[in-house]
């Protein structure tokens, strides 16, 4: 039964690393879309949603019927209900992707963002980049420290998300009513794109260790004292 068991779960761990990379694929492209109006990539994204929320329902069906026939206990039981956690979250992030995506496709072929924001979205996909690559780096390696580490640095994230109400709320702000609206929703999207992944990051955690880390260290700049993420926009 531990044999069928462990490549049964094999099975899903494969379901779910593809559920990941596609959603950075997601990621990757709604970003694209957004700094450069490229409406075919969006249209990519808004239809590869469906391939995440299968990968979901794929996941889901083997978790209960692992549950159902193996009747998985400690370290296993932890497996098998995390990972049911972790597919939920990452298509909560494909839905992200695609809500960004279709921002994109309906401004098209302006910009959804303002020649103020462009510069702090660009600082949010870039860190979004690298924290997805980091995602995926530590469910593939069930790298706790790896893990960790992204937990505390979503405080840049949410350091950029309050540039942008900085911006919009400034007296030099000049956008339409769409376009404080389309900014203000697109900040917050991004914003719970770091929310998603330190969630997911806390879930590897616990896989590995049991310990479900509720509190993140505070952040430090780097050496030079400047944290690159969180320096003001240009004039």
């Amino acid at each position: 039964m531990r044999v069928i068991f462990t490549e049964e779960m094999k099975q899903v761990a494969d379901d779910l690393d593809r559920m990941a990379q596609e959603v950075r694929t997601a990621i990757l492209g709604a970003g694209k879309a957004l700094l450069e109006s490229d409406v075919e990539v969006a249209q990519n994204v808004i239809d590869g949603d469906l391939e995440i929320d299968a990968l979901e329902t794929s996941v889901i069906n083997q978790c209960v019927q692992l549950l159902a026939r193996q009747n998985p206990v400690a370290t296993d039981l932890r497996v098998v209900v995390s990972t049911l956690r972790l597919a939920s979250t990452f298509e909560r992030m494909g839905d992200l992707a695609r809500h960004v995506a279709e921002i994109a496709r309906r401004t098209y072929p302006e910009s959804a963002l303002t020649p103020e924001t462009r510069e702090v979205f660009a600082k949010m996909q870039q860190f979004l980049d690298e924290t997805t690559e980091e995602l995926i780096h530590v469910l593939s390696n069930r790298d706790v420290k790896a893990a960790e580490q992204l937990i505390i640095n979503d405080d840049k994230l949410d350091a950029l998300h309050l540039q942008i109400f900085d911006i919009v709320n400034s007296d030099q702000w000049t956008g339409t009513t769409q376009q404080t609206i389309d900014v203000v929703l697109l900040g917050r999207f991004y914003e719970r794109f770091g929310d998603h992944a330190v969630s997911a990051a806390r879930r590897l955690v616990y896989i590995v260790s049991g310990f479900d880390p509720t509190k993140a260290p505070q952040t430090k700049a780097d050496s030079s004292g400047k944290d690159p993420y969180l320096s003001a926009p240009e004039k």
